[in-house]
């Protein structure tokens, strides 16, 4: 494999991955949120997402709760649970990849949680485990989880607790081995977003944050895990290390992609007619657990493991691969038909992956 030109990390022309079967959890939860929406007025419902998008989009809020009572909360979910979903798994399931084999948080804590999102994305990806809580300054939006999770198939997501509490100066986090706090940091001002992090920091033994994908919400990303690593947390993912991030602030920005089903609402206020769309989001995993062998050194596979920070290129005969390395670069490195197989998977790697993957992993995008 060669070297050249360190790559862009990603950018909004970056095409998402390809669609995926949708997992158990995902049908589930999204058959409970049309079953919510069943009855209610579309006109009504299409509203109160309207202006709950001018929120999502910018606005900081700390004087109130986005959400005022419980048809917004509706409108909330059915719009935004499956996408942040799908987002929080990804986050989590590159997280899972990281740590040592067989860790499962026997706690996990869901700071500004809403209706539940990541707590159905955690139960997905550790199947089986108990001890979840939610926490949010919503109370419709908790009552409105509380309801959805109530059928959930996992017992962490029936059983979890809710709890009312604002989110912002100086927080008071239970100790858990997962703290989960997903689109929540653009809501809070400054000093609220590094006061909600160091506290993650403190109460968590592993900490996953995740923004929306645009400039702005890498940036929040960024100050924050500058904040986890200055407290003694090791970066998990997306980075392959915990040095500072190579990419330079102004010129580009991480993020990555999930592929989402739309439903009938998604169409009906986007005007779209694709039966998808690609959630755009910005994370950083970290953790306080000892660092495990990497899964590909696991699996005698090539040894470090990098990430690939864009849709892989393909050209006739070759794919290029942009990298983020284990020593802190980015680096695009070109994979030929000359070698074999590792041309073979690299033209199936996602964006997102691992590189190169454990051996005999499925490469198959989600």
């Amino acid at each position: 494999m060669n070297s050249s030109t360190p790559p862009v990390a990603g950018s909004a022309a970056s095409p998402a991955p390809l669609a995926a079967p949708a997992s158990r959890a995902a049908d589930e939860l999204r058959g409970a949120l049309d079953r919510l929406l069943d009855g209610l007025p579309p006109k009504r419902t299409a509203a109160a997402v309207e202006r709950l998008i001018t929120s999502y989009r910018g606005r900081t809020q700390t004087h109130a709760p986005v959400l005022r009572d419980r048809a917004d909360a509706i409108a909330y979910a059915a719009y935004r649970m499956p996408a942040t979903f799908e987002a929080v798994t990804a986050a989590l399931e590159a997280c899972a990849a990281r740590m040592p084999a067989g860790w499962a948080p026997g706690s996990h804590v869901d700071v500004g949680g809403g209706t539940g999102a990541a707590l159905w994305a955690a139960a997905e990806v550790w199947p089986g485990s108990r001890g979840a809580e939610v926490i949010d300054w919503a109370g419709p939006a908790l009552d409105l989880g509380r309801e959805l999770a109530a059928g959930a198939a996992q017992p962490a997501v029936r059983s979890a607790r809710w709890r009312q509490q604002r989110i912002g100066a100086e927080p008071e986090l239970p100790a858990a081995d997962l703290i989960t706090v997903s689109y929540v940091l653009g809501e809070l001002t400054e000093a609220d977003r590094d006061s909600l992090t160091d506290a993650a920091a403190r109460a968590g033994s592993t900490v996953v944050l995740i923004e929306p994908g645009t400039p702005e919400g890498y940036l929040r990303i960024r100050s924050a895990r500058d904040r986890l690593v200055a407290a003694g947390l090791r970066v998990l993912a997306p980075c392959p290390h915990s040095d500072r991030c190579p990419i330079e602030p102004g010129a580009d920005w991480c993020h990555f992609a999930a592929r989402v089903a739309r439903s009938a609402l998604h169409r009906q206020v986007k005007g779209g007619v694709l039966p998808y769309e690609d959630e755009k989001f910005a994370y950083v995993a970290a953790t306080t657990a000892p660092a495990a062998a990497p899964a590909a050194a696991r699996d005698n596979a090539p040894h470090p493991v990098a990430r690939v920070v864009r849709k892989p290129q393909l050209r006739k005969g070759q794919v290029l691969l942009d990298l983020c390395t284990p020593d802190g670069a980015l680096t695009r490195t070109t994979v030929t038909k000359r070698h074999g197989d590792t041309y073979r998977t690299a033209r199936d790697t996602p964006w997102g992956a691992a590189w190169p993957p454990p051996e005999g992993t499925d490469v198959t995008p989600r």
